[in-house]
């Protein structure tokens, strides 16, 4: 298929070129296929799944906004070789759910006001009274607890407690692999809460904490629903292109995020054996979400919304409707099919109460079920 002239590798071909004809031959073929040259070549492979030496501590639970909502701090204590690692997260149910109900996890990568548990400070980044008031509950991790946003030699977080010591592999997770594992403790977390139904589990992210949702989403398959907020390059976007961020710009600014192996490819995206929309195609058959923001340039929301489109040919697998038409949306549309959805809103780089809207609107009659 041909993307902006350059020909994208074909997401219904396997590594001998055979073609993928159904639902079966995509996931017992395809699939790990794809999260092999994935883990290979960009984000990199984690050096254990769930740990055997990990616990759930409940630090406190109150009621919080007039009542309307119970609010729980927990620690996530996880032990390993090279020392211990604690990951705070929070959640707010509707006080008056009497039975579990689904959840939205935000992997928050700005600061604490963004997402402050306290509600001293409200913020359209995490909108917690109007996902409590849409009848949800939401979790939030902070993405520094799981490894700093920094190239700091992979010493601290989660890669000092379990990466081998000595030189690092190629393929060795990076900070986005780290961040996205971590979305994962927490999930196995949520399934001890009887109060949330773990079945029904979004995880979303904005820009870099987009990609991270959307590589723990294609690894972890109990995350039911995947939202990439402005995620751009090496989220959504489509790599084969000549707008917004590319892969060497990235790998230059951010040399902590993916593994070694991707600065292979800076400047030479066309050698790459997979591209972002196979990344989407991974979600398949569960809920995907993309959005974009008409002057966020830098993430390409033209790339993004593309890739959903050519993601959704395995969803077409499934047998499920997918788009009639790959034509870019209009500012503040919102288009869907049964199981993707897309927005382009307008203004910037952000993460905004209207995004969040959009996203309930379009889980209330998917998500629900």
């Amino acid at each position: 298929m041909l993307y902006r002239g350059v020909e994208l590798p074909d997401i219904l071909a396997d590594a001998e070129g055979k073609r993928i004809q159904n639902a079966s031959d995509w996931q017992q073929r395809r699939r790990g296929e794809l999260l092999e040259l994935f883990r290979k070549h960009v984000y990199g492979r984690a050096p254990i799944e769930k740990p055997d030496r990990m616990s759930v501590a409940l630090n406190s639970s109150d009621l919080m906004m007039d009542n309307r909502a119970i609010r729980k701090c927990s620690t996530i204590a996880i032990e390993g070789p090279g020392g211990k690692l604690a990951i705070p997260f929070t959640v707010f149910i509707p006080a008056n759910a009497n039975q579990p109900v689904p959840l939205f996890l935000l992997i928050n990568n700005r600061g604490p006001d963004a997402a402050d548990p306290n509600r001293n400070v409200k913020s359209g980044f995490w909108p917690v009274e109007q996902i409590i008031e849409r009848g949800y509950a939401t979790a939030v991790f902070h993405v520094s607890h799981l490894d700093p946003d920094e190239h700091d030699g992979f010493q601290n977080g989660v890669h000092g407690v379990f990466d081998n010591k000595g030189e690092r592999s190629g393929d060795a997770w990076g900070t986005i692999g780290a961040w996205a594992w971590g979305a994962s403790r927490v999930l196995d977390a949520l399934e001890q809460d009887q109060a949330v139904d773990a079945n029904r589990v979004a995880v979303i992210g904005h820009s870099r904490g987009g990609k991270t949702a959307l590589w723990a989403a294609a690894q972890d398959e109990r995350f039911a629903m995947a939202i990439s907020n402005n995620s751009g390059c090496t989220g959504a976007a489509i790599s084969r292109q000549n707008q917004g961020e590319q892969i060497e710009a990235i790998n230059e600014r951010f040399p902590h995020w993916f593994a070694a192996n991707y600065k292979r490819f800076n400047g030479k995206e066309s050698e790459l054996p997979i591209d972002q929309h196979m990344l989407l195609g991974l979600i398949a058959p569960r809920l995907l979400y993309v959005s974009s923001a008409s002057a966020d340039a830098w993430a390409d929301p033209a790339g993004e919304y593309s890739s959903l489109c050519f993601a959704e040919e395995v969803y077409r697998l499934y047998g499920f409707q997918v788009q009639s038409a790959a034509e870019m949306p209009e500012i503040g549309m919102q288009v869907s099919t049964e199981r993707t959805g897309y927005h382009l809103r307008e203004g910037g780089h952000d993460l905004t109460e209207w995004d969040w809207q959009h996203f309930m609107d379009f889980a209330d009659s998917r998500l629900r079920k």
